[in-house]
């Protein structure tokens, strides 16, 4: 088993993109979900309410910054990390406050989704903590996130989905569930079952399945929305009133809750990295 694809999404909602290759730290991938989208207010904004924020794309620069660009051909628009500005009140979970990124972002932003709207830029991913709940632990740290610091989903799950969805809905590109790390897998959700996995030379401890929302039935082109997969979802892969496809997994270091080792220490995932289960 092998990884085949490995995934970024610089500010949380924005659509995402491939790389080869991802530094790997205690919070999640290198450039992974820093930078968020709030309300004046500091009211968290994602695509699950405005689905147009999957038609914006972010490219990380190597200094932190970001380079947005838009579906209207206007001039990208370079965002430096604001590490001198005063920090705002957001209400993502365990996050509390975030740092405005400036007015020019914010105008570039609220243009596009026509309303007021705020980009913001987490300075500290240590300092969030994942909940015990979404199989946390002391230490561990997230980005702007849901719940856990990486997402993995198995293109052989994908083709079980597939073949139980009915034969006029095209097979689901998966993107639309925003993961992190694909692998090719073998048994199609076998990944429920993993409790330790090494990829490459890192490992990673299991966090809980993905429970998985309405922003799976954007299609991530066209941003119309539909009943897929959520539909085919709830008739196989339904329990405690959720569906779910996929698995959030937490790096395992030595350096957990030791934020300034953590950010010294350089570890790589790469496409076709070997994906060993090391405990199931």
């Amino acid at each position: 088993m092998q990884v085949t694809r490995l995934r970024l999404y610089p500010v949380k909602s924005f659509a995402g993109f491939d790389v080869g290759s991802a530094v790997v730290r205690p919070w999640g991938l290198e450039g992974d979900r820093r930078w968020g989208v709030v309300e004046p207010d500091g009211t968290p904004v994602t695509a699950r309410e405005r689905n147009a924020l999957l038609g914006l794309t972010a490219e990380p620069l190597a200094d932190g910054g970001l380079l947005l660009g838009g579906p209207d051909g206007a001039e990208p628009l370079r965002v430096d990390p604001p590490l001198g500005a005063a920090p705002i009140a957001v209400g993502h979970s365990r996050q509390r406050e975030a740092l405005p990124a400036g007015d020019e972002a914010d105008a570039w932003v609220s243009e596009r989704m026509r309303m007021p709207l705020r980009l913001v830029w987490q300075p500290d991913p240590s300092q969030r903590p994942v909940k015990d709940t979404h199989g946390g632990l002391p230490g561990d740290g997230l980005t702007l996130a849901d719940a856990g610091p990486l997402l993995l989903v198995s293109e052989s799950s994908l083709a079980q989905l597939d073949a139980w969805t009915p034969e006029d809905v095209a097979p689901l590109d998966v993107v639309r569930f925003r993961p992190n790390v694909v692998v090719d897998g073998d048994v199609p959700f076998a990944e429920d079952s993993w409790r330790n996995v090494r990829i490459g030379g890192v490992r990673f401890r299991f966090g809980e399945v993905c429970d998985r929302c309405v922003m799976t039935t954007i299609d991530p082109d066209t941003l119309a929305r539909g009943k897929e997969p959520v539909r085919t979802l709830a008739t196989h892969r339904k329990w405690d009133g959720a569906t779910w496809f996929g698995i959030r997994i937490i790096p395992e270091s030595e350096d957990r809750g030791r934020p300034e080792r953590a950010a010294s220490v350089v570890r790589r995932i790469s496409v076709g990295d070997e994906v060993e289960v090391e405990e199931a």
